[in-house]
């Protein structure tokens, strides 16, 4: 049985449409003077070696809870205080952001958006980790006609109201909006409230954003 073509990309942004800290480490350490190798942490690319990551993906901690230690140990390298991601964010890509968007998610948003296709963001911490005048700096998010950041509504994925408030917005039923998040508990967020969805993997974001794709029948060039 064909599906009809999805209607609206709904995105997370940061490992979605951003690199993850952990693939910048290089930026970061020359960024804040660090020497070659310092920052030793690799999330979801080896796990087996990152036990605060283990123990986010057992909800032991939040997400934010994760970011908040590693930008306070990282603080701490250069001798500075930092209490929250976004001195973590803003030090260390602050200034260069187009440098670390994905050319996977510059491709695949461009060619929606060019196929007539709606295209959104649902963050949990856009404007919290990366700063309000983030958006300023990255001409690509003039593609996206809503950003929802639950900097502030507050609501956090995967709760079910996040994920209405966006299809609500655009006034589209949920099967018709393909969510795609690099976590899992957001991706059964969308799950749960009828979206379509794809679990991204931040170790082959090509073939991650393929699939989305896929839901418009944009095939790969």
């Amino acid at each position: 049985m064909t599906h009809p073509l999805a209607k609206a990309l709904v995105l997370d942004f940061g490992g979605v449409i951003s690199k993850t800290m952990f693939e910048t480490h290089a930026l970061t350490e020359a960024s804040l003077g660090l020497a070659p190798g310092t920052l030793t942490w690799p999330g979801p690319f080896d796990p087996a070696r990152d036990e605060l990551w283990q123990k986010m993906q057992r909800d032991e901690i939040s997400e934010r809870d994760y970011w908040h230690i590693r930008a306070a140990e990282t603080g701490r390298l250069i001798g500075e205080d930092w209490s929250d991601m976004q001195t973590f964010v803003i030090r260390a890509r602050g200034a260069e952001p187009d440098a670390v968007i994905r050319p996977e998610a510059r491709a695949a948003i461009d060619r929606v958006a060019e196929a007539g296709f709606r295209l959104a963001i649902l963050s949990n911490e856009l404007d919290l980790f990366y700063g309000k005048d983030f958006r300023t700096k990255l001409p690509l998010l003039a593609r996206f006609e809503l950003i929802s950041d639950a900097t502030y509504t507050g609501i956090l994925k995967p709760d079910p109201r996040a994920y209405t408030a966006v299809t609500e917005a655009l006034d589209l039923e949920p099967g018709d909006c393909v969510f795609v998040d690099d976590q899992l508990r957001n991706i059964r967020g969308a799950d749960a409230v009828g979206m379509r969805s794809v679990h991204f993997d931040v170790t082959s974001p090509a073939r991650s954003y393929a699939e989305a794709l896929s839901h418009f029948g944009l095939a790969e060039h």
